[in-house]
């Protein structure tokens, strides 16, 4: 408990630095690049196209779901994905990246995760925005449903956030932990439902289990929203497949970080 007060202390002390900060991981993806900022769209929306291309020209595989294009299918899956990867990276890599504020300035290390992951999710924020404005461009207004989008985003920033405590201790420590992160992120994009409906694999155990990944019920999450209209309280496995995942990745991040703190400063 004490741990846990130490890091809500810590957030809350230092909670406009942790804003500005954000701004400033933000900005250094694209420093020096002409159009800055247009990159966040444009980066995904080009992955977007070539996958969209090798499913629905290639393979012929991208058939309309509910009566919306596959594209759009694909996208309330990429969207998610897009911030999951680069929370799963940047969380696993964000006390290495910023090593002079553990080192030199002595700034809190359970801030650094956050403002990281806060930075990702702006991206995210404005991926979703266009997203919308994409549905509606094809003649697919908002309703109720779309509603439950914060919640779902919320759910991902929560958890992601624990994950960049978690992984970014482990990585300070070992940078073998950083590589296997980076080298099993393409797995997870092949593992998590954003090119498959999870929810049609014929095993049930297979199915069960891949159900407890937290980027597959955020896909899931945004495409019940976006396409097959339900309400969050229609899948309560998948809620309490969160809950279970997000606890035990909070318990570990707090435990890990209690252990490793005073560590870390003497091996970066």
């Amino acid at each position: 408990m004490n741990t846990i007060k130490e890091i809500i202390r810590e957030h809350l002390k230092y909670r406009n630095q942790i804003w500005k900060l954000a701004k400033t991981d933000l900005g250094k993806n694209y420093k020096g690049s002409v159009l800055g900022w247009a990159w966040a769209i444009l980066k995904p929306m080009i992955t977007l196209t070539i996958y969209w291309f090798a499913f629905s020209i290639g393979l012929r595989s991208g058939k309309p779901v509910e009566g919306y294009p596959y594209f759009l299918w694909l996208m309330a899956g990429m969207i998610p994905w897009f911030y999951s990867r680069s929370a799963l990276t940047g969380g696993a890599s964000c006390l290495r990246r910023y090593t002079y504020l553990i080192t030199k300035i002595k700034y809190p290390i359970s801030t650094i995760p956050t403002f990281v992951n806060l930075s990702n999710f702006l991206v995210h924020l404005m991926l979703t925005a266009f997203m919308i404005l994409l549905y509606m461009a094809f003649g697919f207004m908002p309703d109720i449903y779309y509603l439950q989008l914060p919640l779902y985003m919320m759910m991902a920033f929560l958890f992601w956030n624990f994950w960049g405590l978690c992984a970014g201790m482990l990585s300070g420590i070992s940078r073998d932990f950083l590589n296997f992160v980076k080298s099993i992120t393409i797995g997870f994009l092949w593992l998590s439902g954003i090119f498959y409906d999870v929810s049609k694999i014929p095993n049930e155990w297979i199915r069960e289990v891949m159900l407890f990944n937290p980027i597959t019920i955020i896909v899931n999450g945004f495409r019940n929203s976006l396409i097959y209209d339900q309400w969050f309280w229609e899948n309560p496995t998948e809620l309490r497949n969160y809950a279970i995942v997000t606890v035990v990745m909070g318990v570990l991040s707090i435990w890990i970080y209690k252990r490793l703190k005073k560590d870390i400063p003497d091996v970066l």
